[in-house]
């Protein structure tokens, strides 16, 4: 009950975040221009904070809202094309209650799993600057803390990387590929317990569309993560 009040501290702390000038003024232009198909609807605009269960064995850490999509929303991957490739995905494997995630009160509920991002704000180009993600890492390590997962997936490499770093693991020691599964181990954690990182292709269109990242390739990183919770039961 603790931590379920100290992670929604830390949301509100996310969410009135104004630390980086460049994204805020991004975040909040797109919100204010918006694509004409959301000509009507009043975007979210500010940091995206993470959500799910926050007893979950397993964390998905993307790379930052997208423009229209969770920065319209205001749900970490709800609104644009990831996120309609990985909830899907999520539902088949028992850890999302639908298989569609279209807004913050649509209904959706995790399972064993919180969603979260290295970045908070939509970033121009889909590109956050390495002192944005140094800014938003706090957050990132709060989260990890809190929820404690036994598995992190990293969803793309520079969630890959931002969470090496947390671990104080050196990104150079570490090939990021897909389904590359390693233990990460955090002294400073209450219980000194391995930690499982596991990499996955970021599912954007820029790698599904592509066929870099297939339906079944993804189904298998969630599968892989159910594996690996089991192993470590």
């Amino acid at each position: 009950m603790i931590e379920i009040q100290l992670l929604e501290s830390l949301n509100e702390a996310i969410i009135g975040c104004r630390v980086c000038p460049r994204l805020v003024d991004w975040r909040e232009e797109v919100a204010r221009t918006k694509r004409k198909a959301y000509a009507d609807v009043e975007y979210w605009g500010r940091p995206v904070p993470g959500f799910g269960d926050p007893h979950a064995r397993v964390m998905a850490v993307g790379l930052a809202p997208g423009a229209h999509g969770s920065n319209r929303t205001g749900r970490q991957f709800t609104g644009d094309a990831s996120g309609n490739f990985l909830f899907p995905a999520l539902f088949r494997a028992g850890f999302a209650s639908r298989p569609e995630s279209s807004s913050r009160d649509d209904g959706l509920e995790l399972h064993d799993l919180y969603i979260t991002a290295a970045g908070r704000c939509a970033p121009p180009g889909n590109k956050p600057l390495p002192a944005e993600l140094n800014n938003c890492q706090t957050y990132l390590e709060r989260e990890l803390e809190l929820v404690r997962p036994q598995v992190i997936v990293a969803l793309g490499r520079i969630a890959f990387e931002r969470i090496l770093r947390i671990f104080g693991t050196p990104a150079s020691s570490l090939a990021f590929g897909h389904g590359a599964a390693y233990p990460l181990t955090n002294h400073n954690w209450p219980e000194n317990t391995d930690r499982w990182l596991l990499a996955s292709y970021h599912p954007s269109q820029q790698n599904t569309l592509t066929g870099k990242l297939t339906v079944e390739m993804f189904d298998g990183i969630w599968q892989r993560a159910r594996r690996l919770l089991k192993e470590n039961t």
